[in-house]
């Protein structure tokens, strides 16, 4: 070999090498990288397909038949029919005045009960903040089957009454009222308050409470100089799940058995499955979801602002 060649061969390490196979985690990092260069489509589309084949579908073959009326053809004329029926003007004000009313009761509930279990010692106080977390599980009939148990026409309460007095009937009757609705729906969905408050107050330095004491401030003053702006975000983020979640209630108003309290929902079942009037329990369910959709959008307006 010339002197030349062998300059060459001198200055290149891997002539005359063995080949070298690659690493095993060379192979792994070369097909992440060869995903990474799929387009975005390839991995948006499945999630999507499945989106609009449980949900968006069923949703639009609703509003396509709220707009289809017996008669044949597409018209709104469904519409025109609901919205000048009083019983569809009756259920959306019994709707709004519950769900409002059970999500200011939560509020207040919530933020007391919240406040005590954050801030007041008492034993067993940690077993009932984990309680809160196994509550929010419960279906909410079974909160509704508790209250009739207890404060049902033949209650206990009612039953010792009776034993009591010798009475025919017992005292205790307003849970088939909208009162019982609206103190089931309460009783229901106060944890959904607490759970957020809690949270926050965990987060709160307690060195401000520690100054505010010293310096002479009373509770009251703590709470609502200190604490309640820290909740207010809080309160944002529960109150308005609350409101949400009672205008959509259905199995609590259906187990109190309460007379002649309709809301949206118990309109969409009697229209669907006591008339079969689809289009009209169609045109209820569309203004149904409209309402929450624009709550939500509002909740998400509010959150921004107070910075939830």
């Amino acid at each position: 070999m010339s002197r030349r060649g062998s300059a060459v061969l001198a200055d290149d390490p891997a002539a005359g090498a063995a080949p070298t196979r690659p690493a095993p985690g060379d192979t792994g990092r070369r097909r992440d990288a060869d995903r990474r260069q799929l387009p975005t489509y390839v991995w948006v589309l499945p999630p999507v397909l499945v989106l609009a084949a449980v949900f968006l579908y069923p949703l639009a073959l609703v509003v396509q038949q709220s707009f289809s009326p017996d008669s044949g053809g597409t018209s709104l004329q469904p519409y025109a029919d609901v919205f000048a029926s009083g019983a569809f003007r009756e259920a959306l004000g019994t709707t709004v005045w519950l769900a409002v009313g059970a999500t200011v009761g939560c509020l207040v509930l919530g933020f007391v009960l919240a406040l005590v279990i954050a801030f007041v010692p008492f034993p067993g106080g940690k077993a009932v903040a984990k309680f809160i977390d196994v509550f929010l599980s419960f279906p909410s009939f079974l909160i509704t089957l508790a209250l009739l148990f207890v404060y049902g026409t033949v209650g206990m309460a009612n039953g010792v009454w009776t034993d009591v007095t010798g009475a025919h009937s017992g005292p205790f009757q307003f849970l088939t009222t909208p009162w019982g609705v609206l103190l089931a729906e309460i009783t229901y969905f106060t944890p959904f308050v607490m759970r957020p408050l809690l949270a926050a107050f965990s987060q709160l330095d307690t060195a401000q409470l520690e100054v505010a004491s010293s310096l002479g401030a009373r509770p009251a003053r703590i709470v609502r100089r200190v604490i309640l702006p820290e909740a207010l975000p809080a309160l944002a983020a529960g109150g308005s799940l609350v409101l949400v979640m009672c205008l959509n209630e259905f199995g609590i108003v259906l187990f109190t058995g309460a007379k002649g309290v309709t809301t949206l929902p118990m309109l969409v079942y009697s229209k669907a499955i006591l008339e079969s009037d689809y289009p009209a329990a169609c045109v209820v369910a569309v203004v149904n979801i409209a309402i929450s959709v624009g709550l939500y959008g509002l909740y998400r307006v509010v959150s921004r602002r107070v910075g939830a």
